[in-house]
Order: structure tokens, then sequence, then C-alpha cells
């Protein structure tokens, strides 16, 4: 076969990946870029006759006036191939030539093994390497194609600039095809204190296009991009999902054209001029994540699964956290976070974070930001008192950083005011009374590890509360000004990799003004993030609800708020605070000298409530019930499906009419299961006990904790039929633990 770069043979194969219930085939005959001819539902083994009809059957015919062959959706479009959308590299050289390449493919590996130019029937393997080169245009191409643990979908693309001038690259997306069945889109908004608020669209013909201009993730991202068949739900229903695993800016979108063809895709957004590949150069595009289930909650189990396979994952015995921001801000004061350190201990506290203002003139958010020394006003012994006194009580000490970001009014940026990420010669506006130091400078970069570096050596730091609190606006490169937030997001990858090479114990959490920085990328090195500066349990029980479409509960930061919540103002009960937070990892942010006995007591319960569950909590299957606007209810169920923890918080008054019946998915049908509420501290407001607990508390308020109600009842009655919710008051909640009898 020859192609018009001079390719004489080719190599090309059908190739079949399976993974826990999923099926990718690739098309990658006749030489040209790979083609996913299926994604979804595992089909099973597949004969060539099989694969050969698959092939087929999505080739549309020609109608109207297109180009006179079949388009084929490669998973890099290109235009030269009849591809009318948005085509999957962008770029040029001097003059604007070699802007629409034509890409060969030179080899195929799969599993590392080297495909022969002939084969007989489909390839099996699970990961996929296609070189491909356009020797007319001097560019040459590599895709890796992975099916992970969990089903899970990932890609991504190298592109080498093998001429000798230069090759500005403007654009690389990858994109998966989804079928016409699809007709929904769904995926997240939000901004500051309200992060990820779903929102969901027809899939009309044109471009749904979600970017991300702002150097992080967002607050406003769309974190997973679905396609979806009519009505899908947390349970049933078809949906296809993208996510784009970086930091920095980002593009997802869905793609419709009128002849019928539909895509998800996404990549990494470059800023005019950011990459210009010289003769030999290479560039890499973030992962593209891609995962297909029934229903949402397969979709997000997926990335669970795949999240949960990391080398170096977390233990699911996460430790309970006390953050001291909300009760102490930056007044510094030794006698009150030790006496701090003293409650949370008694408590059942495992792990006390140290807040902003240990360093530099940091008094407030107006100065210091970039002097990571430890302030000789506010510590004139250092941190030590403190360090010893939390490390002998047996908790770990951790310590926040803002390494990304200086305030003007800082020795570090008088001494240098070049390492300020700039454009035009004048400095960008500011925002909180700060501006982005550029870490794609060597001499800023090696400033930044080595006062890190220092700080850990001299401390027993086991964590790192992360922080990065403003958009990057006119974020160039001194002097001259070029755009700088790619290299930005690779230096800061580089940097936490050396900080956890260099401290293998290490712990890391991203928080970005609470969840602006939420991603794959970022969770590549970091072991937890900071879901939201709002803790406020109303909107906190929204948030970690649809969080958990890409990340397990294990890995949220869930924290236990104090009584008026610092960000809405709103007041809520203890129980309510709690019960919201035992989903994820928890932890404290409340001034604990000022609880009362009773609070102290119920915390303690809740604590040791979390203990005991939180291996399930961090290994389990998350499951959330379809209910209507005035409810959240979701839970987790052990893999081996013998027990779990669910939570049915009410956060508004039913429509209408009270609740009916409540479901609990996940479990084993042919189990039989005793489900129990969670009886600590007082019962929900307005609670009245249903009729199958039985006993007289039955249409009574309960008498916690001596009544302790329960049923046995079959994991097909709980999931398909379920049980008369107990009518409770809104920002209430009420758990249930189930455990399987046989």
């Amino acid at each position: 076969m020859t192609s018009t770069d001079g390719c004489q043979t080719c190599p090309g194969a059908y190739v079949l990946m399976r993974r826990d219930g999923v099926a990718v085939l690739l098309d990658i005959t006749d030489g040209r870029l790979p083609a996913i001819t299926h994604w979804g539902v595992d089909l099973g083994a597949l004969s060539s006759e099989d694969v050969a009809a698959l092939a087929l059957s999505g080739v549309r015919t020609t109608d109207g006036n297109p180009v006179d062959v079949s388009v084929r959706q490669s998973m890099l479009p290109q235009q030269e191939a009849g591809w009318l959308g948005r085509p999957g590299l962008s770029g040029h050289r001097a003059g604007g030539a070699d802007w629409s390449p034509r890409f060969a493919t030179t080899s195929i590996a799969v599993d590392g093994r080297t495909v022969p130019d002939r084969t007989d029937g489909p390839v099996l393997g699970s990961s996929v390497v296609v070189k491909a080169a356009d020797r007319t245009a001097g560019l040459e191409l590599e895709l890796e194609i992975e099916l992970c643990e969990g089903g899970l979908l990932r890609s991504r693309a190298s592109v080498t600039n093998v001429a000798s001038d230069e090759y500005q690259l403007d654009d690389v997306v990858l994109v998966y095809p989804v079928p016409p069945v699809v007709t929904e889109l769904f995926d997240f908004a939000g901004r500051w204190a309200l992060e990820r608020v779903p929102q969901r669209m027809a899939f009309s013909v044109g471009s749904h296009v979600r970017e991300g201009r702002k150097g992080r993730t967002g607050p406003d991202a769309a974190t997973v991009l679905h396609a979806l068949t009519p009505g899908t739900s947390f349970r049933d229903g078809e949906a296809w999902g993208v996510h784009v695993g970086w930091s920095g800016n980002h593009t997802h979108y869905a793609e419709r054209l009128w002849t019928g063809e539909q895509v998800l895709g996404g990549g990494e957004l470059l800023l005019p001029g950011e990459v210009a590949l010289a003769s030999g150069e290479t560039y890499t595009s973030p992962w593209l994540y891609g995962t297909y289930g029934r229903g949402l909650d397969e979709c997000a189990g997926r990335f669970h699964t795949f999240l949960r396979a990391r080398p170096n994952y977390p233990s699911s015995q996460r430790p309970v956290t006390l953050n001291v921001w909300e009760a102490v801000y930056f007044d510094h004061d030794l006698p009150t976070l030790v006496e701090l350190a003293d409650v949370a201990a008694e408590l059942g506290v495992e792990r006390y974070v140290l807040d902003d203002g240990w360093f530099g003139s940091r008094r407030d958010d107006c100065s210091g930001l970039g002097d990571w020394t430890v302030s000789a006003d506010a510590w004139p012994d250092g941190l030590h008192p403190l360090v010893d006194h939390v490390t002998a009580l047996g908790m770990q000490f951790g310590l926040w950083f803002e390494p990304e970001m200086v305030n003007l009014d800082s020795d570090l940026a008088r001494r240098h005011p070049e390492w300020v990420m700039s454009t035009g010669g004048r400095i960008p506006l500011q925002s909180r009374h700060q501006q982005v130091l550029n870490l794609g400078i060597a001499e800023c970069y090696t400033y930044i590890r080595d006062a890190i570096f220092a700080i850990l050596a001299e401390y027993a730091v086991s964590y790192i509360k992360w922080d990065h609190n403003r958009d990057l606006v006119d974020a160039g490169t001194q002097p001259g000004g070029q755009p700088g937030v790619h290299a930005q997001t690779l230096a800061l990858y580089r940097l936490i990799d050396e900080i956890k090479a260099a401290h293998p114990g290490l712990e890391i959490e991203s928080c970005s003004s609470g969840g602006a920085r939420v991603d794959l990328g970022i969770l590549e090195r970091t072991d937890r993030v900071w879901v939201s500066d709002c803790i406020d349990p109303h909107d906190r029980q929204h948030m970690l609800l649809w969080t958990g479409q890409l990340l397990p509960p294990e890995l949220m930061g869930s924290h236990i708020a104090s009584g008026i919540s610092h960000t809405t103002g709103r007041s809520h009960d203890f129980g309510f605070r709690a019960a919201s937070a035992i989903f994820g990892h928890l932890g404290i942010e409340w001034d604990l000298r000022q609880a009362s006995a009773d609070e102290r007591a119920d915390l303690a319960a809740w604590i040791a409530f979390y203990k005991q569950w939180r291996d399930l909590i961090g290994t389990g299957t998350v499951v959330r019930v379809d209910t209507d606007d005035s409810q959240v209810a979701k839970g987790v169920v052990a893999q081996d499906r013998s027990s779990g923890l669910f939570s049915f918080a009410s956060v508004d008054r039913p429509i209408v009419v009270q609740r009916g019946r409540v479901r609990f998915p996940g479990l084993d049908p042919d189990r039989r299961y005793r489900l129990e509420p969670v009886t600590i501290g007082r019962p929900p407001s307005g609670m009245r006990a249903p009729a199958w607990w039985g006993g007289p508390d039955s249409g009574r308020v309960p008498t916690w904790p001596t009544s302790r109600p329960s049923v046995v009842v079959s994991g097909l009655v709980l999931e398909r039929v379920g049980l008369i919710d107990p009518p409770i008051n809104p920002d209430q909640a009420l758990l249930y633990m189930v455990t399987a009898v046989d």
C-alpha cells in the first residue's frame, strides 16, 4: 500500500481492548490513524467477522454535498480526511505552511509488542502505542491509548517537529465518538465556595465548548463532560464522559456535525505562541480520560477504581484532621494553639494542621507571601514548641504553603520583581492582594523548592496544605512577556514530584481557593483535594455528591464546620454538620475551645464512628439515590456487598407531598441485611419514628441512644422497593448502617 507521504508498507490492525465490563475496538487499518469503532459495553470475544462488521456498521453513506468518501472519525481528527469539525492538531510554520497534516501510521505496538503488517483477527491487549508521520509536513506523531483499571479509557498525543525550522503548535485535542442514541449533555459549572454545580442540556448541532483560561482548573470547570441517553440518572440509562487530566488552561468539548457524527474531546488550551517546537522538540498532551457506564454511578465508579489502583495511593485509614484556620485565622498564639491541640487529641483527632500566618510578615493577607521562613515575631522560638507538643500527643503535624504566589509587599518581591508573572510591561490586576510567581524561571523555581525543603528538614511535617488562591491573569514571563501558563503548570508538577521523592511519606492536599484545582493531573501527585472553602453543610451536601462524579470519598477533604458557617453565615445544629462530613476524608474546622461539653462528647462519638467505617468509605462502591431536589441521598457499599453506610439528607421541604419510600442501591439482592439508624447525639429535628421501626417509639420522637431500632430485610427489597423515609426538617440528615446477617 502506498500513501502520499511515501510509506510503502504501513502496518494495520484491529485492536480489541476489554476490561471490567468495557470494550474498545480500534481500527488502525490502511495506514490511517486509529479510529474507535466501538467504545462501550463489553461485547465479549469478537471474531474477525464480528470486527469487520463492527467497523463497517458505523460507516455513513454520503448524502447531500460532503466529500465523496465516507468520513472516518480518527482519534486525532484530520481535515484532509474530510473532517470539517474541530481538527485534532492545529499549527503552522512561518508563512502558514504545514497547517493541515496528513499522518500515516508507521508502527503499532500492543502491550509493548510490535504488531506485524498482517494479523489474523483482532489483536488483544490493554495498551496501544501508534506511531505516525507526515514527512511532507515534517511532523511525527505518537498516540498512547490505554484501557485502565476499572474500564477507564485514556489517551494522549506526542507531536515532534522533525524538520529544520520551527513549528508553531496551537492546539492538540483528542476525541472519542459517542453513538447517536445520546441526545443530552451533562457537565458542571460553579463559582468560588459553590463548586461543581450540575447542568444539563440538549446535545444539538454545533459545539459545546468549556474552556478554562484561569491557569488552574477553576471552580466552574466542566470536570467531566458527559453525553447521555434520554433520562439517564444515577443508576439507569447510558452515559459516556471525558475528563482532561491537566491543572492549567484546558478545553472540554462536545461536537455534533450535521452529517450525524458526534464526539467528546479535550486537551490543553495553549495561549498564543506558548509552544513553538524547535527541530527535534516534542510536545505531549495531557491524558484525555473517557468513562462509560450504566448510569452516572457506573461512570463515576470507573474513575474511583482507577484512582484507587494507583501506586502509593493513600491508605483508607485516612487520619482525622483538625485545621485551625477558622479557629484562629492569622492570630497565631502558642498557648491558644497548644490548647486546641490538647482538646483535639482528647477527642481522637490524628492530624493537626497549622494554616496561613506562620511565616515572614504574614499577619494578614496583604504581605509576606513568598517569604517562606518562620516569623520571628509570631514564633520567637520557631515552630518547635507547637510541633513538638502536637507530635508528643501522637498526632501528625501539617503546615500550609502557597508556593506559587507572592505579595508585592514581601522581601521576595522587592528582591526579584522580575519573578512576578506579567506581560505588556504592566503588573497584572491584583487578586487577594497577591500576584503569581513564575516557577518557569529556573532561579525562582530553585528558591521556592529550597525554601520548602528547608522547612521540611527542620520540622516533622507530615502533611502540606498546598494552596493556590488566584487565577492567572496576564501570566507572562518577563522581560518579553511571553505567555507562561504551560511552563508554569509543568513546573508545578515537577516541584511536587521533587518534594514527594525527597519525602516519601509526606501527604499533600490540593487546595485552590477551595476546589478550583480538582483534576487527575494534580491528583497524580497529591493525596486529597479541598472540595470548597465553603463548609456550610447544606452546600457541602451537594458539592460532595457531585465532586464524587470524579473522585472517591477518601480523596475529598470533608470537615465538620463551626455552628455558624464562615462563608454563608447560616447556622446548623451539630448533628447535621457531623453527618454531612462523614462521607469524605473527615476533618474539623472549628474552634474546639468554644464547644460545649455535650458537643465535645458528640464529636468524640462521631470521630469514633468515622474510624469504625473509614475502611468502607475508603474502599467501597459509591452509590447515589435518585430523589427529588429536596433530598440528597447516597451511600457506600462494601466491595463484597457485606455492609453499607447510607445518608438521607433533607435540604429543603418536599414540594406538594411528603417523601415516600427511600431505596438502598448496590446491595446483593439475594442476601438479607440488618438496617439500623446511626444514633449519635440527638435525633434529627422534626423526626417521627416510622412504623417499620416498631416498638414504643413508632410515631414519636425517638429516644436515642437508649432506642436502637432495626429491621432485617432482603437486599432486593431494599433496592427495588425501599422503606418509608421518616420525616425530618430541612438541613437534617439520617444515616443508616446496613450489615448482611446471612
